[in-house]
């Protein structure tokens, strides 16, 4: 059983490799008025996201339906916790209209955790693919989902849609689950993982580290993810987005993140991002081909 650990450390002073540029330039305010005016959510804004700068430069980002308020409260995650009103039923073709204005060729599409919804969300997640297939039928989908309770009907309904590649974050190792994603499982994250291989599909995952984490506990987790049949894993440095939120217990070197880019390429994952900036969509339209 996962037990909770006690995370209390004062977070180290803040490294330059992990400055970043201001957003700017002309693609990034276009995109900037185009989700307000749509009153759209992106996890690049949610989830105080460090590349956001860079990836709204070149006119892309990842939306996030189902509104802005989790029913969850990871001690990692920036999104706002507590009760989420009823989802927008014009949501789907909002996103869909948006990317087709936007001209994405990869979109990203992720969720809050809706525990409220007895289908979790699922009838969203299949609308909102099928606009954006409607609107754009040449731009690849990829979702990053929640684990669903791990309800194989649920993730058979993502199965059956076939997105091009389909992601679910592990976040951190065994021995940390518990106090950084609170109501999320270990293995329950795993079997979701083994689901969507079993089923035919492209699958992600991602871990952060700097949270206290052993360097065989984090070959652990990058072993485990990749016995699921994944294919393509991310690996970044955690950053505390709030005080509120867990504190930086370390921050990992540029050379110590090649290092477990080299084991992930040993073990057999197809394509892995390993940075102390990278995200689970970072680059993500590279991990289609």
């Amino acid at each position: 059983m996962e037990q909770a650990v006690e995370i209390n450390i004062k977070p180290p002073a803040k490294p330059p490799w992990l400055r970043v540029k201001l957003p700017q330039g002309e693609n990034y305010r276009n995109l900037r008025k185009l989700v307000d005016d749509n009153h759209l959510h992106t996890i690049c804004e949610s989830g105080n996201c460090p590349n956001m700068g860079e990836c709204w430069g070149e006119g892309t980002a990842t939306f996030m339906i189902l509104g802005n308020i989790c029913t969850r409260s990871c001690g990692f995650c920036a999104v706002a916790t507590g009760k989420p009103l009823a989802p927008d039923p014009n949501e789907p073709l909002r996103v869909a209209k948006s990317v087709q204005v936007m001209g994405v060729r990869h979109c990203v599409i992720t969720s809050v955790d809706r525990d409220d919804l007895e289908d979790g969300g699922i009838s969203f997640w299949v609308d909102t693919i099928k606009m954006v297939r409607k609107y754009c039928p040449a731009t690849k989908i990829e979702t990053l989902i929640p684990d669903f309770k791990g309800e194989p009907l649920l993730i058979g309904h993502i199965i059956d849609i076939k997105p091009d590649v389909v992601s679910h974050n592990l976040e951190t190792v065994r021995r940390l689950t518990k106090q950084v994603r609170i109501q999320a499982k270990y293995d329950r994250s795993l079997q979701v993982l083994a689901m969507l291989s079993n089923g035919g599909m492209r699958t992600k995952s991602g871990i952060m580290l700097g949270l206290g984490e052993t360097d065989n506990e984090i070959i652990e987790t990058v072993e485990d993810i990749r016995k699921t049949g994944c294919d393509i894993l991310t690996i970044g440095q955690y950053l505390q987005p709030t005080k509120n939120h867990l504190p930086v217990a370390g921050y990992v070197e540029p050379a110590r993140f090649e290092k477990y880019r080299m084991i992930g390429i040993s073990m057999g994952f197809r394509w892995v991002e390993s940075g102390p900036l990278v995200r689970s969509s970072y680059h993500a339209e590279r991990h289609v081909g």
